[in-house]
């Protein structure tokens, strides 16, 4: 069952990703040559008007392949043959109509239509993950963060919060979410805390200095949330589902930060096979409350991997989305486009890179499913 999730919500936030370029390309007039999910080998395709759509077998990725887009001529032939007779035909065509402009190309449309074309794939998995949380938030609601309890001893006890108080920011950053707050506990080593919150209507500011667990290995504020989630209306679905897309943003935002200071490292990853392992034990520990919150849970599951897939794909490394915006950026500062070739090598080390990591993910996820 895990395997059977995982495909199916990996394939919906891949295919929002790709439609998102996809829908932004064709705006633009730039033609789409291949629109895939998957990579590795084609399992199936079928081609509409000039684009091939296609299911490849390994669920580790997707493409959306653009004419001109580094260096591709006309990419729904399947052999350098009929790649290289329909560059001939195409060549012949333009000669006719006496021009040498790329029909569609890639790098003919505008650098702020290709600006566009870039950063909608990561904007479409922000907009999958805020409806998803929509849907989520509408059902049944969330966690405000509310203090439910006060741990006797705690350093929340000894910072004067109470049961019923309404944290609203935490060192200046404001606070919507009590996961919120449970991540800043989970992540905290030790350092003061100064907490802002509301006790009937007034505001208050407190430091805290959480206690350090020699048997969990971490520190603690002592607090726990109210019993039960929050619902609300409409205008407040809109808001508080805005709210979870940020949390998990800056969720990945922290996580990225960590491994750059050294906090996580490679073996903290998480790849296909560790995903799968995760959706797997969600299922198990939902499927006896029912399909309801199966559903629930495995929409929570698509909003994390949404999210992180948008983010992830504006960090500026080569052959991420993020890293041909940069390029992009640069473009349009010095107003004339790097050259081709030096652009093309850059991505190409980072392809490479990319699919080393992936390497030593999938070895670590298997490693962890035998220990």
């Amino acid at each position: 069952m895990g395997i059977i999730f995982f495909i199916l919500i990996f394939c919906v936030v891949v295919l929002a990703h790709e439609f998102g370029h996809f829908i932004v390309a064709k705006a633009n007039g730039i033609h789409v040559v291949e629109f895939s999910i998957g990579m590795g080998p084609t399992l199936l395709h079928f081609d509409k008007g000039d684009t091939r759509y296609a299911i490849k077998l390994l669920p580790i990725g997707g493409a959306c392949m653009f004419e001109g887009e580094d260096g591709l001529e006309n990419g729904s032939a399947e052999d350098e043959g009929e790649a290289e007779e329909a560059k001939t035909e195409k060549e012949t065509i333009q000669d006719d109509l006496g021009t040498l402009k790329k029909s569609g190309a890639f790098p003919d449309a505008s650098v702020w239509a290709r600006i566009a074309t870039v950063v909608a794939g990561p904007i479409f998995n922000f907009i999958l993950a805020f409806i998803f949380s929509a849907i989520i938030v509408g059902s049944i609601g969330t966690d405000l963060p509310i203090v439910g309890e006060v741990g006797a001893g705690s350093a929340a006890e000894e910072a004067g919060l109470m049961a019923g108080d309404e944290i609203v920011g935490l060192n200046g950053r404001s606070i919507h979410l009590f996961r919120e707050i449970s991540l800043e506990a989970m992540l905290n080593q030790g350092e003061t805390v100064d907490i802002t919150y509301e006790r009937e209507g007034e505001r208050y500011t407190t430091t805290l200095t959480p206690k350090y667990s020699e048997a969990d290995g971490r520190y603690y504020y002592g607090i726990s949330s109210k019993k039960g989630y929050t619902k609300f209306g409409p205008a407040g679905v809109i808001q508080y589902s805005a709210y979870e897309v940020k949390y998990w943003v800056d969720t990945t935002i922290r996580s990225l930060g960590m491994l750059l200071t050294g906090q996580a490292g490679v073996k903290d990853l998480s790849g296909p096979v560790g995903m799968v392992d995760a959706v797997d034990d969600i299922y198990e520990g939902s499927k006896d409350d029912g399909a309801y919150y199966v559903w629930l849970n495995m929409l929570s599951f698509a909003i994390l991997l949404s999210a992180n897939l948008g983010v992830l794909n504006l960090v500026p490394f080569p052959a991420l989305d993020g890293g041909r915006l940069f390029f992009l950026i640069i473009e349009a500062i010095r107003r004339k486009p790097i050259p081709p070739e030096k652009e093309g090598i850059f991505h190409f080390v980072g392809f490479v890179l990319l699919m080393l990591l992936m390497v030593v993910v999938l070895y670590n996820d298997i490693m962890r499913l035998f220990t």
